[in-house]
């Protein structure tokens, strides 16, 4: 009886998503839990993470999927540099391994920074890379927040954004100007950077998306702060992506409610944002509640990757 009930509410928030799905949305395959998603144009694969099978997935273009690497150090946010590599945030308990690595050509793994200060990281996120090659990353705990290190000057615990310059200084650029960074972006012409704050502990919390102003040195003005986009008291921004066309694509929403965050106005899916404060310009339902990433990949580069909960979905955009 148990199992037919748990059947039959699947059935019927498939359903219920399904209201909202975006037209032409395909799913591509399922495995334990996907996120951060990024496009290798070399070989025209999409990789992304297989957190809860600590590994990292790459679907070809036949659309296959493979085991890229494994184990992962339960891997999260994903991107490649100019020089097709793969940078991954690390934020696996095993061992309290919470890095920033670079999985090199040769397969070879190169650890980018894995404390700041001597303090070990929250649970390095997402991430993002410039034009000049600084690596911004966001920092979060979600869960268990009893063991984390990392304080301001006053004692009080950071959730940060932090930036790896090319000869591997790290800066922590945000602190408390944010509370619980998640996704992060770089615009197309390095002038900003975009920072999800997803703060889902209990009501009241942030779930707002932020633009920060960006210096040519990679500094971020901290006081130029603009709110984007706010999801109020509904699931907040998790990860994001710069589109084609300068938008920004950022997933977020929820199609059933949760003990901390209502389900009334914003839908699971992908938000269409302007970055200049124009507010929502589209929206692409997914029929899933947990969507995380997003990313745009394909021959013509408008085709949107998409994870959310255990599969991987496409869709492609018009011109």
């Amino acid at each position: 009886m148990k199992l037919a009930l748990i059947l039959l509410l699947s059935s019927v928030g498939i359903l219920a998503g399904a209201q909202e799905t975006a037209a032409g949305l395909k799913m591509e395959g399922r495995v334990a839990f996907t996120e951060g998603p990024a496009w290798n144009a070399e070989n025209g694969n999409v990789y992304f993470t297989d957190i809860e099978n600590n590994r990292i997935m790459r679907r070809d273009p036949s659309g296959a999927f493979h085991v890229y690497r494994t184990p992962s150090g339960r891997a999260n946010g994903l991107t490649f540099d100019k020089d097709g590599r793969l940078h991954a945030c690390e934020g696996g308990r095993e061992g309290g391994n919470f890095r920033v690595t670079r999985t090199e050509r040769d397969g070879s793994i190169t650890v980018l920074t894995a404390d700041f200060g001597g303090k070990k990281y929250n649970s390095p996120n997402d991430l993002c890379i410039d034009s000049a090659g600084r690596i911004y990353f966001t920092d979060p705990r979600y869960g268990d927040k009893g063991n984390m290190q990392i304080e301001d000057a006053d004692g009080k615990k950071v959730e940060g954004v932090y930036r790896i310059d090319p000869d591997g200084k790290v800066s922590q650029v945000l602190a408390h100007e944010v509370q619980r960074p998640n996704g992060v972006a770089v615009s197309s012409d390095g002038k900003f950077l975009f920072v999800a704050d997803n703060w889902n502990d209990a009501p009241g919390g942030n779930r707002k998306l932020w633009r920060f102003d960006l210096k040519g040195d990679g500094v971020v003005d901290a006081a130029s702060r603009k709110e984007l986009f706010d999801w109020g008291n509904e699931r907040g921004p998790d990860g994001m992506c710069v589109g084609p066309d300068g938008l920004l694509y950022v997933t977020a929403g929820l199609n059933f409610a949760s003990d901390a965050e209502t389900a009334t106005k914003f839908k699971a899916g992908v938000y269409v944002i302007d970055p200049k404060g124009g507010g929502k310009k589209n929206f692409y339902g997914v029929p899933e509640d947990m969507i995380t990433n997003c990313t745009f990949g394909g021959e013509k580069g408008r085709t949107l990757f998409i994870t959310s909960g255990h599969k991987l979905w496409s869709l492609e955009l018009p011109e």
